[in-house]
């Protein structure tokens, strides 16, 4: 009987569903995907305001992106509501997600639920069960309260991020959901990202205990370098800035870097910038990367003019790193 290869995917939102679609289609492979609880945005936000649960929104992303019959519910579970004043807003997914899990008792079995509809090929944790609101502390000292508000910024202006933390709503701190623990010890290999680095990255790393079991995980770590900055949390970053925040927050190196090579076209970058949104650059003459392993390859997909990594690129790279 052949082992299969154990994956562990740490992230959240599109980035993670990206990669979640390509690494489904391997073979040999036991996928769990560790999502960041900290989403307060559109349907997502309503429904944590409203009903008091966990957000459903990337969850609903991993599930999809794991499931094989992905390309036929994708359209249905994503659909939003127009009619229903209540439900206006609110997509399927979102809400079938949350009726489960009220129904069950639990976000964790609600999760498991859906997963068993869609015939899901792999687990999905949450990285906790406790509910908490993201904080930013700003380097002026100021503090931005809630993922929406910090992903999005008003103005033109802000300062950057120095760090982010969670406050527990029902709790003196936050706990990690056990299985995430189990699932990083026995993994062969762990891949970071891509996402949105403060917002749907670190939220799952400064859940109490997981920096400590990725330090003491025998597997290897690869981390997805962002193709784009994004205003309000990265802007000005170049790679290594990536690298050396996600580092120093895990307080461990990492064994690969994977980094697009292919820089957009000049109207895709023009529009970003407007956003004031940059490619993301790496310098390979500087001395911080003379001791880290960096696989890079064009990744770049730009299907309707948005950057994004493509799939199936991505998943080709990553298979030459970890078999």
């Amino acid at each position: 009987m052949t082992v299969k290869r154990k994956i562990v995917t740490i992230g959240g939102g599109s980035g993670q569903f990206a990669l979640l679609s390509g690494l489904r289609q391997l073979k040999g492979v036991d996928i769990t995907a560790v999502v960041s609880m900290v989403d307060s945005g559109g349907s997502t936000g309503r429904l944590r305001d409203e009903l008091g649960i966990l957000p459903p929104g990337d969850i609903l992303k991993c599930v999809l992106a794991l499931s094989p019959h992905h390309d036929a519910v994708r359209n249905i579970l994503l659909k939003r509501f127009v009619k229903d004043r209540r439900l206006s807003g609110h997509n399927a997914g979102n809400m079938l997600l949350t009726m489960l899990s009220r129904y069950t008792g639990s976000f964790p079995a609600g999760i498991n639920a859906l997963a068993e509809i869609l015939d899901v090929n792999g687990r999905i944790l949450p990285v906790t069960i406790d509910r908490a609101t993201l904080v930013a502390e700003l380097t002026d000292n100021t503090r931005i309260y809630g993922e929406a508000a910090i992903g999005m910024p008003r103005g033109n202006q802000r300062e950057q991020i120095r760090d982010v933390y969670l406050v527990p709503h029902h709790r003196d701190a936050i706990s990690v959901y056990p299985p995430v623990l189990e699932a990083i010890d026995q993994a062969d290999f762990i891949i970071i990202g891509p996402g949105d680095l403060f917002t749907s990255i670190l939220p799952n790393l400064i859940v109490s205990n997981v920096k400590e079991a990725l330090q003491s995980t025998p597997a290897k770590l690869a981390f997805i370098v962002n193709i784009m900055t994004k205003f309000g949390e990265t802007h000005q970053f170049a790679g290594r800035d990536f690298v050396a925040k996600l580092e120093g927050t895990i307080g461990k190196q990492l064994d690969y870097i994977v980094y697009n090579s292919r820089k957009p076209g000049k109207k895709i970058l023009e529009r970003y910038r407007k956003q004031k949104a940059h490619y993301v650059e790496i310098d390979s003459k500087l001395p911080f990367w003379q001791d880290r392993i960096v696989h890079t390859a064009n990744l770049l997909d730009t299907t309707g003019d948005i950057v994004r990594h493509d799939s199936v690129k991505l998943t080709a790279l990553l298979q030459e790193i970890m078999f």
